[in-house]
């Protein structure tokens, strides 16, 4: 079967841990938040002290980070890169939300070096993390992606392979830009529709039985009716990270960010107004101070 490393095991790499321990993988794994490995730790994960250290000994290494530049000193830092650590024929498999540049960049440096690299972001949350249903959007040489499926069948029940390098990350990163537009709308439509003295339950009942149905309002929409902003489906920083790496996209192929402009205004503001740690719903609230001021 192979053995497999997780670095970052939070609310996604925790989940995708815990789904290969209990299909009898061998599992590593690494945190610099010690906390996070603990309980996978009682499950049979094996921790690593260090990430070089788990690269030189696994088939596959999944990463589970927060940012590109977190990626970029992982894998490849000139002392401490793990693609320097893993061994001809292995395989990283890049499960975080990256920059579409950079990912082609470690692709080409990778396969100079003897190991396949491949972009899978995933959709689905830490609830489809935990429940290995997953939709993974999967970019690099498709000629030893049977190699990698058995690994991601554990992880995810929507598998689909895009294309070469970074064909993943595109998708991914439009995907959540489509997302953050569709949850701004939703928070805007809300507060017109009570406004017009039309409950915000009533109006969600409808969106969902029309032309408006959204499987965004079934995994967002639930926080905007609740107000439970705290109930963190996607942080409210983490879909600003990802719209900018959208719009940086756009800007590399010369197209047009007009529509994503509002909506990037309206991340950005949650964030400055110290909303990040909060689920994306959340620019609801944004919308909401904005109107009484």
């Amino acid at each position: 079967m192979g053995k497999v490393g997780v670095i970052g095991c939070g609310l996604m790499g925790s989940g995708i841990a815990k789904n290969l321990l209990k299909n009898n993988y061998e599992v590593m794994v690494y945190d610099i938040n010690e906390d996070a490995v603990k309980n996978l730790v009682n499950q049979g994960a094996v921790v690593a002290s260090k990430p070089e250290e788990l690269a030189s000994q696994v088939d596959y290494l999944i990463l589970s980070l927060t940012s590109p530049e977190l990626v970029k000193e992982i894998v490849i830092d000139e002392d401490r890169g793990v693609l320097y650590r893993m061994n001809q024929g292995k395989f990283i498999l890049d499960m975080s939300t990256n920059d579409v540049n950079l990912t082609r960049q470690i692709h080409e440096m990778a396969q100079t070096r003897g190991v396949e690299f491949y972009d899978c972001p995933l959709s689905g949350g830490p609830d489809g993390a935990n429940n290995g249903t997953l939709t993974i959007m999967i970019g690099g040489n498709e000629e030893r992606f049977d190699e990698i499926l058995p690994v991601l069948q554990v992880i995810g029940k929507h598998i689909e392979y895009l294309g070469e390098s970074g064909a993943g990350q595109t998708v991914k990163l439009c995907h959540n830009m489509v997302v953050a537009g569709v949850i701004s709308l939703l928070s805007e439509a809300f507060l017109t529709g009570e406004k017009a003295g039309v409950s915000k339950e009533k109006l969600a009942s409808i969106l969902q039985k029309g032309s408006g149905h959204t499987r965004a309002m079934d995994v967002f929409g639930v926080n905007i009716l609740d107000q439970s902003f705290e109930n963190v489906k996607f942080s409210l920083a983490n879909m600003t990270k990802d719209i900018h790496l959208y719009r940086n996209l756009a800007e590399d192929h010369q197209t047009t960010t007009f529509v994503s402009d509002m909506t990037n205004q309206l991340f950005s503001l949650g964030r400055n107004k110290g909303k990040g740690n909060l689920d994306s719903s959340a620019v609801y609230e944004v919308l909401v101070e904005m109107m009484q001021k």
